[in-house]
């Protein structure tokens, strides 16, 4: 077990560095120069240029300049935002990335009981009607861009489902943005992320169901689900005991995974509906050439995605012995 942790670790602590070197390599590569940016562009002078590159640490070499921002951000210290002035970024990161983890929280307890429960459904019934029933609708929906789906959950429920009578009746409210002030609480944002939630939700929907399907349908074929039957075992029994404990076993990663994407991926569903979290802080940034905000950014991402891969080798490790741990 020790072995097998030491080497997932040291795989990412490689994955770290290399994901930051190619972060800081690239955004340096960009045309434009971010020093006169933050000095106020062309109106800047080249005095006013030359104090913040030599503030910024921009006249040193590359890898001078990559020890001493890898350096700073594992201190925490990413640096004022040019984006957003008066702020610091690391606060600005983490206020919106804390807004981004409620999103990803009801969007993983809307998609994972569903898609588990399409998937199984759609493996218990094999090429018949619900199988190929589950089959288009989770293939059509997730072939459609995010920014098509908001669009139409924006149209369909909140515009015209959303004021209609019956909506007012039931106490139904479903907001067309979900542009709240990124300081508010969880019980106010709450209704404004319902909708973006399902957008993402729908993006998930095939991917974790199909993979249940196809581990339902292995385990089905396997020699212990017949000797199971032919002893008179329940059938209820071996689907819950035996069957979908051994098929869910895979779909642990590609939930890990969407943890990983919903938290740092949500980029045009946030855009779409105007929401104040991590994804449209990154297009700010972009589009105002906060070059240290992107970066930052980017790193968090990358934190994010390792981080989510390595609980899911663990998990899987721990939860499946056919996984060599020594």
């Amino acid at each position: 077990m020790l072995q097998f942790l030491r080497r997932r670790f040291l795989f990412f602590f490689f994955t770290y560095l290399v994901s930051s070197l190619t972060i800081f390599f690239l955004l340096r590569v960009l045309p434009g120069d971010p020093a006169r940016v933050i000095a106020g562009g062309r109106e800047a002078t080249e005095a006013q240029v030359a104090e913040i590159r030599e503030e910024l640490g921009l006249n040193a070499s590359l890898p001078q300049q990559y020890l001493t921002w890898a350096a700073d951000f594992l201190r925490g210290e990413w640096g004022d935002t040019i984006a957003f002035r008066g702020a610091v970024n690391r606060d600005l990161i983490i206020e919106r990335s804390v807004n981004s983890a409620r999103l990803a929280l009801v969007a993983l307890l809307l998609s994972v009981p569903l898609s588990l429960a399409l998937g199984v459904i759609a493996g218990l019934f094999e090429n018949k009607l619900p199988d190929i029933l589950i089959s288009l609708l989770t293939l059509s929906v997730v072939s459609l861009p995010e920014f098509v789906t908001g669009l139409f959950l924006i149209n369909i429920v909140a515009l015209r489902w959303g004021r209609s009578e019956l909506a007012a009746s039931l106490g139904w409210w479903f907001p067309s943005s979900s542009a709240v002030p990124a300081n508010a609480s969880f019980a106010e944002m709450l209704p404004f992320l319902w909708l973006p939630a399902f957008a993402a939700t729908l993006v998930m929907l095939a991917y974790i169901s199909r993979l249940t399907r196809a581990g339902v349908i292995e385990e089905l074929k396997r020699d212990y689900v017949r000797t199971a039957a032919l002893k008179g075992i329940p059938w209820r029994t071996v689907i819950w005991r035996h069957v979908l404990r051994n098929a869910l076993l895979p779909t642990i990663t590609v939930i890990a995974i969407s943890i990983s994407w919903l938290v740092s991926g949500l980029v045009v569903i946030e855009y779409v509906f105007g929401f104040p979290g991590l994804g449209s802080l990154l297009i700010a940034a972009i589009e105002r050439r906060d070059l240290l905000l992107v970066q930052a950014i980017a790193m968090v991402t990358v934190t994010v995605i390792l981080f989510a891969n390595l609980f899911a080798d663990v998990a899987y490790a721990l939860l499946n012995p056919r996984v060599e741990l020594a």
